[in-house]
């Protein structure tokens, strides 16, 4: 199946990730469909748009925006899934849905967009146990560089657990200052990111 302006994608794995492995049982963390934390946010290409090019390929790992998979109640009580719903397998989504993408076991930001780690409070006297927005950049569109030392604007960010890491996606326009790097900045990655 092919889209003329749509990617056809499949999740990878189930729609929900709302167990998690604690010895030999799962333990359900979230049962309600509302929250999107819990949204499997990793899909499989299948094929990409028929109109236009694009980097992604088929067969890439993506990761995708939360309502891609997320079902919802509308205002007569009834479940509904999202609009980029075909069938249980397959979902059609457009490009401002995908914001990173996995080939040959490196993950590249899509276009506009780069994903950025936060890094520990430096000064003992802030409160909080994270600098507010700064971050060292991980993954890239290539306007900013790997490992670069940013600021970005307030409420700019959306937060991502990519490969057991907590990552934002932030705009590149957000990013408002490159500093010096100097070494001694340690990534912030909360213990429960670390288990997704």
């Amino acid at each position: 199946m092919k889209a003329p302006f749509d990617f056809v994608i499949e999740p990878k794995g189930n729609r929900y990730n709302n167990t998690k492995k604690v010895g030999n049982k799962d333990l359900i963390l979230n049962t309600e469909v509302y929250n999107h934390q819990f949204v499997n946010r990793e899909a499989i290409v299948k094929s990409i748009p028929t109109a236009y090019k694009t980097k992604i390929k088929p067969g890439d790992t993506i990761i995708v925006h939360h309502n891609v998979f997320r079902r919802w109640h509308n205002q007569y009580g009834e479940e509904r899934n999202s609009r980029s719903y075909f069938d249980e397998n397959t979902y059609l989504v457009k490009p401002d849905q995908i914001f990173l993408y996995k080939r040959n076991n490196k993950w590249k930001a899509t276009e506009g967009y780069c994903f950025v780690q936060p890094i520990k409070q430096r000064d003992k006297l802030k409160p909080g146990e994270e600098e507010e927005c700064i971050g060292v950049v991980k993954y890239t569109d290539g306007v900013n560089n790997i490992s670069d030392l940013v600021g970005f604007t307030p409420f700019s960010t959306y937060e991502f657990v990519i490969d057991g890491k907590r990552l934002y996606r932030v705009l590149n326009k957000f990013i408002t200052i490159k500093y010096e790097y100097e070494g001694n900045e340690e990534a912030y990655n909360p213990s429960w990111a670390q288990g997704s």
